[in-house]
């Protein structure tokens, strides 16, 4: 039951829709108070009362019931108490009836978001600066799925550029292919950085590599076969990391894909009068809105960021109607959405009001940043590793007889990396590290895990249990109820604002709430209705850390 809904039903507050008192309705932060709370404040203009009064008028006014127990003001507010049996009851059968699917909805139903994450560079290592674009594009595509929405995730592959010809150079230079094939991604690096450390000492490299990149674009067979090879060992590496991290992608359209693309779109700014020259470059004025010009075409003729990216909102319009397009990128990049979002709006494409930039803050170790040239770099495949390793120590000590150590290790390690780039807000720059993560008494995914083995424990000796209720509930009980039925609400929250933190500082919360109640109250010494009923609120616990964590990518072992 919505008891917003319910309770703004019956609740008469001056000219108020009951939708507005229903978006008003909040729950204060103790219990104590009440369940839900009704502020009067912006009542006391219309009604020309005080707010104290106008709370008074409410609650003696207000018809309780077997739902709504009590209704009392408090100041300026109206404090409304829900029957606990009634509330626990119904909490617990939708969630042992729901299961895995307790929180999800058809609201998006029909509807298809893009969502354009990860976007790794062709022949670059997949480092740490990678992981939140990476894990919070994949949470969103997981929390819209799970909503009724169709996803569809798009990695947009950096696989356009002079990079390239610096890498074909320095490959027919310094590079053999058997070396290649050994070393992957990393040995493709080391070339890539010794091309830049040459090129400051020769610059005429950098002909040459302007050169090789032409050959690309001209198609000469032995260039292209080149690139494409680069490309394939590049996908083969970084296929491993996405399959660890459980990310997926439905589209891997990269830049390169739209260079047939560009061209009707820059007629079609030319027709619409959009396109100036300013220093021989094809720009689209954007002063009018405070804004940098909107480069196009540079003064050689060649394409930019801005064209390619205008040329992929309109095809993937075209290919996949979407309802809302995201762009996963780190708040460098603010301006060059804002820019490219108006360009498009300035065509006349109505739907430009639709592509939303999800902006984030930067990830770094705590030794600091790094520079793909200069070889400064930490592979996130390291830190996968590193953290796995970390776990595994930590388990061997903490439980040295478990079974399947390593497997639990993957589980742990992985989903430590993950809810490290995804406990605080997006936009908050984040210093990794590797104590912090893997912390088993903070506010870590491997808190949430151990309590998840630590329910799965109780349900083993204890069995499943029926959603019975007694006939009282506790405080303690009672806050773990109204905590799970907070999960729809949350994922809500959550898809709106585009925040997967809100899901992970919930799954924390509720294993915190639960925690008190397993020490603070006996479960299989508990006889009756009461043993059944925290038995159920054990197993409705698990599952909703399990559904939650889930949406972030994140698995739970049986036991740690």
């Amino acid at each position: 039951m919505d008891f917003k809904k319910y309770i703004a039903a019956r609740l008469q507050a001056g000219e108020l829709t009951k939708d507005e008192i229903c978006a008003m309705l909040a729950q204060p932060p103790n219990s104590e108070m009440g369940d839900f709370a009704f502020p009067c404040f912006r009542l006391a203009k219309t009604m020309r009362k005080a707010p104290a009064l106008i709370a008074e008028g409410i609650a003696a006014t207000y018809p309780t019931d077997h739902i709504v127990t009590a209704a009392e003001a408090a100041g300026g507010y109206v404090n409304f108490r829900i029957d606990r049996v009634f509330w626990a009851k119904q909490t617990l059968s939708l969630i042992l009836t729901e299961r895995e699917k307790y929180g999800s909805s058809k609201e998006g139903q029909g509807r298809v978001v893009c969502i354009d994450y990860s976007s790794v560079n062709i022949a670059k290592p997949f480092h740490i600066g990678h992981l939140s674009t990476t894990v919070l594009g994949s949470a969103l595509y997981k929390l819209h799925k799970f909503l009724g929405y169709t996803p569809v995730g798009i990695n947009h592959l950096g696989d356009y550029g002079t990079q390239f010809g610096k890498l074909i150079s320095a490959y027919k230079r310094w590079g053999s292919r058997e070396e290649i094939e050994k070393g992957g991604l990393r040995a493709l690096n080391a070339l890539y950085v010794r091309f830049h450390e040459e090129a400051e000492k020769d610059p005429s490299l950098n002909d040459e590599a302007r050169h090789f990149f032409k050959n690309i674009e001209d198609k000469d067979p032995e260039s292209v076969q080149l690139f494409e090879w680069f490309k394939q060992l590049t996908l083969n590496d970084v296929g491993k990391i996405y399959e660890q991290l459980d990310v997926h992608f439905d589209s891997w359209a990269g830049e390169s894909f739209y260079n047939d693309k560009m061209q009707p779109v820059i007629d079609e700014l030319r027709e619409k009068g959009l396109l100036k020259e300013s220093e021989g470059a094809q720009i689209v004025d954007l002063s009018d809105y405070d804004m940098p010009p909107c480069i196009i075409l540079r003064s050689d003729g060649a394409s930019l960021y801005a064209t390619r990216d205008i040329a992929a909102a309109i095809y993937r319009k075209d290919t996949y109607d979407f309802y809302k397009c995201l762009y996963v990128v780190a708040y460098q990049q603010n301006l060059h959405f804002k820019q490219f979002f108006k360009v498009l709006e300035l065509m006349g494409k109505p739907w430009a009001k639709d592509l939303v930039h999800v902006a984030y803050g930067m990830v770094s170790l705590e030794d600091g940043s790094m520079s793909t040239r200069k070889g400064k770099v930490v592979y996130l495949e390291d830190v996968i590793a590193r953290c796995i390793e970390k776990a595994l120590a930590i388990i061997s000590e903490k439980n040295p007889s478990l079974e399947n150590k390593e497997e639990i290790a993957k589980t742990v390690g992985v989903g430590a990396v993950i809810f490290g780039a995804l406990y605080n807000n997006k936009i908050k720059d984040i210093t990794f590290s590797y104590d912090k993560v893997l912390n088993f008494e903070g506010e870590t995914s491997c808190y949430v895990q151990y309590t998840c083995a630590r329910a799965n424990s109780v349900l083993e000796k204890g069995g499943h249990a029926k959603d019975t209720v007694p006939e009282a509930v506790l405080p303690q009980e009672f806050e773990v109820v109204k905590k799970l039925a907070e999960f729809p609400n949350v994922l809500q929250d959550a898809l709106e604002k585009y925040e997967p933190c809100f899901i992970a500082r919930y799954a924390v919360d509720l294993a915190q709430l639960y925690n008190k109640f397993y020490f603070d109250c006996t479960i299989l010494g508990a006889e009756g209705a009461v043993r059944d009923f925290r038995l159920a609120l054990t197993e409705a616990t698990l599952i909703t850390l399990k559904n939650a964590l889930a949406l972030l990518g994140i698995g739970v072992p049986e036991k740690m």
